[in-house]
This record gives structure tokens, C-alpha cells and sequence, in this order.
């Protein structure tokens, strides 16, 4: 007899771990995701990537506003699954809903826990110019983030790598290895579930003040800034009125004495930075508009060098 799962998830990020899971030889007993948001232009109920999966392949959805209420718990526990496993789903998991399947419930998080715990792991490690991330598949408990973990498996995060292509390799790692530790642990072959121990570190949510780039920071700085945030939500500077999105750049070392903002148009176009460097702008976005390279964004929008950008505090 196939082993009875419950699969949680919302996003996009989540869509190959459900589908691994539907290619082995699993019952899915329902899939728990967010209710439709509205979205789009005319705030429209649009729903979520793992609702439209699932719905196309038949399965049960459940889209609860809070597990918290002790009637969902019950629903929750009628399903009488053997492991649950949660990917993204953007719900806190009560105890009752914890302790309800038999194997209880297994967590995929985008990172080498205990680094980077919280909701961003894949734009901070980039951020803060890591050179290695992965996987860890945990047994949930109480805190965030904290539980043992099961399964890990890293990554490298190479010099141009930035926060799109990261988190499409980590969707992928994430869904094979939440389906492997999934069917060893209802062979009865559970892995040893091994503690984080120290050296946690935590991955904020992203604040979209902080995606606006402040020229006095150093260009090594603004180039992680630009890759960690790009495509989503897109690090940004201000001209002539529009904001621009910088979807790739290059950090540079400038010996002038021009100030922080200062637009370089010297073999491309650049904008002196602190600390004595200046970042490369190499493919820009304006909004609504597709990305261009820098030669092909300064023939419809001009930025004159000697021009001064605003600077602006990140917060």
C-alpha cells in the first residue's frame, strides 16, 4: 500500500517538489496551499503555481487562511497521512498539525541551515557574497527553521550566479530531495536526524527599501546587492524622474575624484561608488519594459556623464 502524504506549498519554488512527489509512488491525500491573492493590474484573485499543478492533476487542494483553528486541525488529522512535507507553504504549523501525521512533518529550506534560516535564504547568500548554499530537509518542530535535519546537500554559487537562476536549481534540489528522504523515511529507513547546532544566521525578508541602491556604498557591495535581488523585486535608482531597475552590473576600482553618483559614460556606463570603485551598469530595465544591455537602454534613455544620481540610505 502506498504511503498517505499531505504536500504543502504555494509558490512557484514548490511546483517540482509536488511534482517529484506525484512521479513516485505516493497517495497525496490532499495539497495545502495559500488562497488566491489579488494580483495584476486589476487586483484579481489569481491563484497560486502549486493550486493550478495540483488542480490539473486532480488532486484534493485545501486552502485554509490559518491552521490555527482547532476544526482545520481536525481536517487536518482526519487524513490519518504518515509524513507530511512542506516546501514555501507560508503558514505557521501549529503543534497539532505537527504532531498529527505519523512521521510528522518535513520542511525543504534553500539553504545549509543553521545558516540562514527565515524567508529569504536565496537573496541573502547571494547578498552577502556567499560562495556555497544548498539544501536541508529537516523535521519541522516548533522554532523557525530550527529543527534536525535529515538530508543536505550544497551547491556553489558561482560570480554571476544571481537570485532567479539560484532559486531554480534549489526548486529542483529541493523537490528530489524532499521526494528521497519522503520514501526512505516511510521504508522505515529514516535518516539520522542530525541537530543545526551553532552559527545560525537569519534571512530577513526583503524590504523593498532596500532595494534601492546608495552610490556611497562600495561597488563590490551594490554588484551583490543588484545579483541577490534580481529578477525579484530588482534593485533600483532613480533618473529623470523614472526609477530604473538594474538587472546586472560589475564592480570596478576608479582612482577620479568624481564624487558618489557621478555617471561615467567611459567605455559603457558606470556610476562612481565609495571606496574608491564605480559599478558597472550592464543590463538595465525600465519599467514596464523589457531588459536591455547597456548600449541599447542609452539610445532611448539618456544618462550624460558628469550627471550626479541621487544617493540614498539603504534602510
Amino acid at each position: 500500500m502506498a504511503a498517505k502524504l499531505i504536500f504543502m506549498g504555494t509558490p512557484d519554488y514548490a511546483v517540482p517538489a509536488l511534482d517529484a512527489l506525484m512521479a513516485a509512488d505516493f497517495d497525496l491525500k490532499a495539497v495545502y496551499c495559500q488562497p488566491p491573492r489579488p494580483a495584476g493590474r486589476g487586483k484579481k484573485p489569481r491563484m497560486s503555481p502549486v493550486q493550478r499543478r495540483a488542480e490539473a492533476a486532480g488532486l484534493p487542494v485545501r486552502m485554509p487562511v490559518s491552521l490555527k483553528d482547532e476544526a482545520q486541525q481536525q481536517e487536518f488529522a482526519a487524513l490519518e497521512a504518515d509524513l507530511c512535507v512542506v516546501i514555501a507553504y507560508g503558514l505557521i504549523l501549529p503543534p497539532a498539525v505537527l504532531d498529527a501525521p505519523r512521521l510528522g512533518c518535513n520542511n525543504a529550506h534553500a539553504s545549509l541551515l543553521p545558516r540562514w534560516r527565515g524567508a529569504a535564504p536565496i537573496q541573502r547568500a547571494i547578498m552577502a557574497g556567499d560562495t556555497e548554499t544548498g539544501v536541508s530537509i529537516m523535521q519541522m518542530d516548533a522554532g523557525l527553521d530550527t529543527g534536525p535535519v535529515l538530508r543536505r546537500e550544497a551547491t556553489g554559487i558561482d560570480a554571476d550566479c544571481d537570485a532567479g537562476e539560484l532559486h531554480d536549481r534549489l526548486a529542483d534540489m529541493s523537490g528530489r530531495l524532499l521526494m528521497e528522504v519522503a520514501a526512505e523515511l516511510c521504508r522505515g529507513e529514516a535518516p539520522v536526524a542530525v541537530p543545526q547546532g551553532d552559527g545560525a544566521s537569519y534571512a530577513a525578508k526583503v524590504d523593498k527599501a532596500e532595494a534601492r541602491l546608495d552610490w556611497r556604498l562600495g561597488a563590490p557591495e551594490l554588484a551583490l546587492k543588484v545579483r541577490g535581488l534580481s529578477p525579484h523585486p530588482g534593485a533600483w535608482f532613480e533618473h529623470g524622474g523614472a526609477r530604473i531597475k538594474l538587472r546586472q552590473a560589475v564592480a570596478l576600482s576608479y582612482d577620479g575624484a568624481a564624487e558618489p553618483g557621478t555617471v561615467l559614460r567611459q567605455d559603457g556606463l558606470a556610476v562612481v561608488c565609495g571606496g574608491a570603485t564605480a559599478l558597472g551598469l550592464t543590463r538595465l530595465q525600465r519599467a514596464g519594459k523589457g531588459v536591455l544591455q547597456a548600449v541599447e537602454f542609452l539610445r532611448g534613455h539618456d544618462m550624460a556623464a558628469g550627471e550626479i544620481l541621487v544617493c540614498r540610505a539603504t534602510s
